[in-house]
């Protein structure tokens, strides 16, 4: 007889209960510890993507909510600029400029040649805005001009400069600035 089954023999009564511990013991984590452990593992990778859902979820409410926020007061300041900066009709529109503009001329030492007012005709149906089209021609210097242009731009007269020609007939003569300038006004309901 061997060693080893002799000692098996000898001390059955002890090396059986603890092969059957050790049987019970595997068993026991082979069916219940491991499935336990993944099921653990799994529902921490659950719980983790859960928060990052979370807080991309927080992320998007609070674009929404800014996004609703910006358009807004993107309404009121549109809303705003038609009622307090936008001439109320043509008359208006023709009013706002026509004393503010040879008061700045006088104002940047240049001399006010001539006026031309017109309503744009190409006017659409349903358009909620009409533009006034002006066209000035003033006489002298360039740093006179210069400071002519920072006072219409600096006015709180709506006004747009579409396009500037300057020109010298002589060379002994001041120079000749034409200005092509654009207001807008609301339109009433029937588009005028």
């Amino acid at each position: 007889m061997t060693l080893w089954k002799r000692i098996l023999v000898e001390k059955r009564a002890l090396v059986i209960p603890l092969l059957l511990a050790i049987a019970i013991n595997v068993g026991v984590y082979a069916l219940v510890v491991y499935p336990l452990g993944v099921k653990s593992a799994t529902a921490v990778d659950r719980a983790a993507a859960a928060a990052e859902a979370v807080k991309a979820a927080e992320a998007d409410d609070n674009a929404a909510r800014a996004l609703v926020t910006g358009k807004s007061r993107a309404e009121q300041e549109l809303s705003t600029f038609y009622d307090e900066v936008l001439p109320a009709d043509f008359s208006a529109a023709r009013r706002l400029t026509y004393a503010a503009l040879p008061r700045l001329a006088r104002k940047s030492n240049v001399k006010y040649e001539q006026a031309r007012y017109e309503p744009d005709s190409n006017i659409q149906k349903n358009a909620r805005l009409g533009r006034l089209q002006i066209r000035i021609v003033l006489q002298g210097e360039y740093e006179s001009f210069r400071q002519f242009l920072y006072e219409l731009e600096s006015a709180p007269e709506f006004v747009i400069i579409d396009h500037v020609t300057i020109g010298q007939t002589d060379v002994s003569k001041p120079l000749m600035f034409t200005l092509e300038l654009s207001t807008y006004y609301r339109l009433g309901a029937h588009g005028n």
